[in-house]
């Protein structure tokens, strides 16, 4: 490693130790999910998170929204405070509204394979604009 590298990685390294407990948490959160306690059963979990945020991948400006995921789940259900912090990875990245809802819905179905999922996004109104995304999946 040379006398750059080195430097870099030390600020790397203390960018990392600067951080909150939550940036870290964000920062390494990942959809977990646990065997389903009622596999036969077919149910609906309906969860709702109110304070997504992304940027606009055009103007840099914040977008917020609130994410409705509903699904009936197959062998394995997502752990909510895992969905929280994964949900919340979305606040720094410069993603369409389109994208964001297709890509939350493709991380969920693969993490659990659920037989059913819905992903739908109510994006706040932004220049006289109002924007709701739905997307689906079915086995």
């Amino acid at each position: 490693m040379n006398h750059q590298q080195t430097e870099q990685s030390m600020s790397q390294k203390s960018s990392t130790e600067e951080m909150k407990y939550g940036e870290r948490e964000i920062l390494e959160g990942q959809l977990i999910t646990f065997p389903n306690p009622r596999v036969g059963r077919r149910y609906t979990i309906n969860i709702t998170l109110p304070e997504f945020t992304c940027k606009c991948p055009f103007s840099g400006y914040p977008d917020f929204a609130t994410i409705h995921v509903t699904y009936v789940p197959h062998e394995r259900v997502v752990e909510l405070k895992a969905l929280k912090l994964y949900i919340n990875s979305y606040r720094d990245r410069y993603i369409s509204h389109e994208e964001s809802i297709n890509q939350i819905l493709d991380d969920f179905v693969a993490a659990c394979s659920p037989l059913e999922a819905t992903v739908k996004g109510d994006f706040s109104p932004r220049g006289n604009v109002h924007t709701v995304i739905e997307v689906r999946h079915e086995k």
